[in-house]
């Protein structure tokens, strides 16, 4: 018997179905929570590495990155909180296939070995700066910077405290244009209280102070701006549920 074949647009669309039917089974929603739960207790997110480099994100969410950057085509990528520099690697990688010119890691501190591993791999697209990613210079400096590009994907994984993640929002949704992506990381510390029993921050993490309630009310004061739920359709380990953000 002959196997149909099917049209990628048909796959497609049976994947949006199913995504939809996992993500709306109450049943996988309480296990979800408790996966990441215990496996957070071994900090299942800081196992992956990307390009020898540790990326510190679920393969949940890399993955969802992946599907953001490929579908607006940024020419810019920032990211606030460069770490270990995973992200940065990957970033780079997605250049090679999409029309990204720039790639802008900032972090308070970035060891220079680190520097200049990365440097190395990514050439001249990548642009380090060190400072606190909510300084009024810094955000003159890549203005500078980004003065002649359009489309923006922007990674906001540095500190994670309301007021700091609020802020960041602020500044940085100012350079994104209509279907940009902004993604607020961590966003489960809000749902995954118990965290703060186990896992120090170094900031108070107390209920309210994370980026999801960032997120909340930054989405209230800025109506031009809008969650992307679909993204967490079929997330099963994600830091980011509910931090995914477009501009409408």
């Amino acid at each position: 018997m002959k196997k149909k074949i099917i049209s990628l647009k048909q796959f497609q669309k049976q994947s949006n179905i199913w995504k939809k039917k996992i993500y709306n089974n109450q049943k996988i929603k309480q296990l979800k929570k408790k996966l990441y739960a215990e496996t957070d207790k071994l900090n299942y997110s800081y196992t992956h590495n990307w390009l020898g480099e540790p990326i510190l994100q679920t393969p949940d969410d890399i993955v969802t990155q992946q599907e953001i950057i490929f579908k607006t085509q940024p020419d810019v990528i920032i990211e606030t909180g460069v770490c270990w520099g995973g992200s940065i690697l990957f970033y780079n990688m997605m250049s090679k296939i999409t029309p990204i010119k720039k790639i802008i890691g900032i972090d308070i501190f970035i060891p220079k070995e680190l520097r200049n591993r990365l440097k190395k791999k990514c050439k001249n697209k990548l642009i380090l700066l060190e400072e606190d990613s909510t300084s009024i210079n810094l955000i003159k400096k890549i203005e500078k910077i980004v003065r002649n590009y359009k489309n923006f994907f922007v990674h906001l994984d540095s500190n994670h405290s309301y007021e700091h993640v609020l802020k960041e929002l602020s500044l940085y949704s100012k350079f994104l244009n209509k279907n940009n992506y902004i993604v607020a990381d961590d966003t489960i510390v809000d749902e995954v209280f118990s965290q703060r029993l186990y896992r120090p921050r170094p900031w108070n993490c107390k209920k309210n102070n994370n980026p999801k309630t960032a997120v909340k009310n930054f989405l209230k004061k800025n109506r031009n701006f809008k969650l992307d739920l679909t993204l967490n359709y079929n997330h099963i380990i994600s830091s980011c549920p509910g931090g995914y953000i477009y501009k409408k």
